[in-house]
């Protein structure tokens, strides 16, 4: 059975998806970008966005009942891979069990975003 886990400690989705979908004891995350709960952009640079990525991340992991520690899979997309050791610096502080990852630049982000992040993480 799925189900659509929402939260509001982290930004509503801005589309037709959801911010994350529960499979069993499995979460598929939607991708996160550097938006406030509140939806205000997170100006500033890679390290900056990162973070607020990272902590949006974290309440949608916890409003389905999984953590960073139970992560499995991440997808990072970075707008440069110029900022690729910044990224890794605060991405390094919240996901420090090593999980499997793939890590991309790609040409442009929602709106002009410079991170985002998925990732798929069990449920305890």
């Amino acid at each position: 059975m799925l189900t659509k886990i929402a939260t509001k400690n982290a930004p509503g989705a801005i589309g037709p998806y959801s911010q994350a979908i529960k499979y069993g004891d499995v979460v598929f995350t939607s991708g996160q970008i550097p938006l406030t709960a509140d939806g205000a952009l997170v100006d500033g640079d890679i390290k900056a966005q990162a973070e607020q990525v990272m902590k949006n991340l974290a309440a949608v992991l916890a409003e389905a009942g999984a953590s960073f520690d139970t992560v499995i899979k991440t997808t990072c997309f970075l707008a440069d891979m110029a900022d690729f050791a910044a990224f890794n610096e605060v991405y390094g502080a919240y996901i420090t069990s090593a999980p499997a990852r793939s890590c991309v630049a790609v040409k442009t982000l929602p709106k002009n975003v410079l991170c985002e992040v998925e990732v798929i993480a069990v449920c305890r």
